[in-house]
């Protein structure tokens, strides 16, 4: 398997050196750090959370630093390459795509939900013990094989971004790996919590070259950040 991130992370730009970019993830999670960036002294332009705005990177009050708005499992991307130095990131992307070039702090105690196994409601009750491989739609293929291997099972993985809800019923798997935060869509197609893999929250993450290269100016965000959750 080929792996997502680079085994050892590119050194910022060095015209970027000097600046740091904080990379927000897109959708439900964006809303929860508005509260978390105001009480770490952050604020950024005001179309930051619009998720109609065309503009992908914004300036904020701190002339040494800017925020970039990307879909969540490239937060980590950026990251990773060190595009961007600093950012916020479910704890379910750090699991899937596992790389020693981000270090994450702290746990910021927002995004709650979990990662979990889910099946038909209807589905006949057998001990998933006895299985020898079983199909699952997911975009975490890594979690799911992990996950199923601990317990000797073969998982196949049918590598979905969306609509997994959908697949048990259509016949494209037996079973789903996906985030749940209340269980209402699952309810809503038929389906139902069987097992909780993880339960997950977001973290601050750091590029861990940037962490080297600018040690002052990355700590002091850290414990900025620190002090805005209260540890």
């Amino acid at each position: 398997m080929t792996a997502p991130f680079p085994q050892t992370a590119f050194a910022p730009h060095e015209a970027a050196a000097t600046k740091l970019v904080l990379a927000l993830p897109k959708g439900r999670i964006l809303a929860e750090c508005g509260p978390l960036l105001a009480r770490a002294g952050l604020e950024p332009a005001a179309d930051y959370a619009d998720e109609d705005s065309r503009r992908l990177r914004f300036p904020t009050n701190d002339p040494n630093l800017d925020v970039v708005r990307v879909r969540p499992f490239d937060v980590a991307t950026f990251v990773a390459y060190g595009a961007a130095q600093i950012g916020i990131c479910g704890a379910d992307v750090l699991m899937e795509f596992d790389t020693a070039e981000i270090y994450a702090p702290l746990d910021l105690g927002i995004g709650i939900c979990r990662v979990s196994v889910a099946e038909p409601i209807d589905a006949p009750a057998e001990d998933p013990r006895r299985w020898s491989t079983v199909r699952v739609a997911t975009k975490y293929p890594n979690i799911a094989r992990r996950h199923f291997a601990a317990r000797g099972v073969s998982a196949e993985i049918v590598h979905l971004n969306g609509a997994m809800e959908l697949a048990p019923g259509l016949g494209l798997s037996r079973l789903i790996v996906d985030l749940v935060q209340t269980g209402s869509t699952l309810k809503a197609n038929g389906l139902h919590e069987t097992e909780v893999i993880a339960d997950i929250t977001s973290r601050l993450i750091v590029n861990r070259t940037a962490l080297k290269t600018q040690p002052e100016s990355i700590s002091a965000w850290i414990a900025r950040f620190r002090a805005a959750v209260g540890t």
